[in-house]
């Protein structure tokens, strides 16, 4: 069949993850893909048919989002983004008739779905929040941003034929056409053997985090630390911390040898670790509610602690809690990727097939499209 894959643009990890789903894809299918920020250029060096588009992107100060700034910045590249979308929203339908539609929280894609009347099939960690039920005790504290959080991914892709929402918790489901399938795993994660080691890997997309550096050092443990200097070519050595250059090799090989992360809340290196049985020390950006609920997962499964803010004292009490987190982690296990594709190949079967009535059916099922 022909399928659209649309991937966000905003943090590498749907990019990683739907490269696992596209290798599998394009090997039976003709797929284009639609993706816009880093992700492009990774994505276009592995497949072909790949379509540059503009979407929204996250400042940032500290550990958290800037959100006016960020409401600007959006505006400023709406300017020359939107016409670039259009542009290619007529080439693809000029050169390309999808029969589905795969949409990893990207909105260009669904939207060309509804405007094509095509079945759309959502693959993403967010839906979880929408689309099972949490429990209010793991919430409280946090009702006013999960309410807000549910209601914007609630918003992004209504009315889906089928939601796959990749995950390493499970609350019980409570919206029809969900499936809940263990985390999207690079073939690399999946080969990697895991090392008991002693330093701790850092991993901090925000480059304003300033802070953070001073609280390891006072540690005294030793840290390999990515994205704090992205323009590192080398190494760079300071005490107890060592600042890596970004190589995915060198990079899951201080993964699979740490013996504890250090990172924020995003889920797919929270997933790999997990995986890895690498106990994880979570502070989540703030103002992504999303990465919170990762986070207090994490911490109620034993594999993790979250902290809304790293201090030297909150770093000393995870260290403590290290061997407790190994060994809540034995406990997980997971099958590669065997379910997620099959449950993939499953809906797109489904998908194809109904493909010119679904969302009559759908709105006998539940009362709406």
């Amino acid at each position: 069949m022909r399928i659209l894959y649309g991937v966000v643009g905003e943090g590498m990890g749907h990019a990683t993850r739907s490269r696992v789903l596209l290798e599998a894809l394009t090997k039976e299918h003709e797929v284009h893909i639609v993706v816009s920020g880093r992700a492009q250029h990774y994505l276009a060096q592995r497949f072909q048919n790949v379509h540059g588009i503009w979407g929204l992107t996250i400042a940032y100060e500290g550990n958290s989002v800037k959100k006016w700034q960020t409401v600007l910045q959006n505006l400023k590249g709406a300017v020359t983004g939107w016409p670039q979308n259009v542009r290619q929203y007529f080439d693809l339908v000029e050169g390309f008739k999808p029969d589905v539609v795969v949409s990893d929280f990207e909105t260009f894609s669904y939207l060309f779905a509804k405007n094509h009347r095509l079945p759309v099939i959502s693959v993403d960690n967010m839906q979880i929040i929408n689309r099972c039920q949490h429990d209010p005790a793991l919430l409280a504290g946090h009702e006013e941003s999960f309410e807000a959080t549910r209601a914007i991914v609630k918003a992004k892709l209504p009315g889906a034929f089928h939601y796959l929402a990749t995950t390493f918790f499970y609350p019980p489901v409570r919206k029809r056409r969900t499936t809940l399938a263990p985390s999207i795993l690079r073939p690399e994660i999946l080969a990697a053997k895991p090392e008991a080691g002693e330093h701790l890997l850092v991993y901090q997309t925000a480059t304003t985090n300033t802070h953070l550096p001073e609280i390891l050092k006072q540690s005294g443990v030793p840290c390999r630390v990515y994205g704090l200097r992205r323009d590192l070519k080398e190494d760079v050595v300071d005490g107890n911390l060592t600042y890596r250059p970004f190589s995915e090799a060198g990079f899951i090989d201080d993964l699979r040898t740490a013996r504890a992360v250090v990172a924020g809340g995003g889920y797919t290196l929270m997933s790999e670790a997990v995986y890895l049985h690498k106990p994880l020390l979570s502070i989540p950006v703030g103002g992504q509610f999303e990465q919170v609920l990762n986070a207090l997962y994490l911490e109620k499964l034993g594999y993790g602690m979250y902290v809304k803010e790293l201090s030297l004292d909150a770093l000393k009490t995870f260290l403590g809690r290290v061997p407790a987190c190994a060994e809540a982690l034995k406990g997980y296990e997971q099958d590669g990727n065997v379910k997620m594709l099959s449950a993939l190949n499953d809906q797109l079967a489904q998908a194809y097939e109904h493909r010119g009535h679904w969302r009559m059916e759908l709105a006998e099922m539940d009362g709406k499209a």
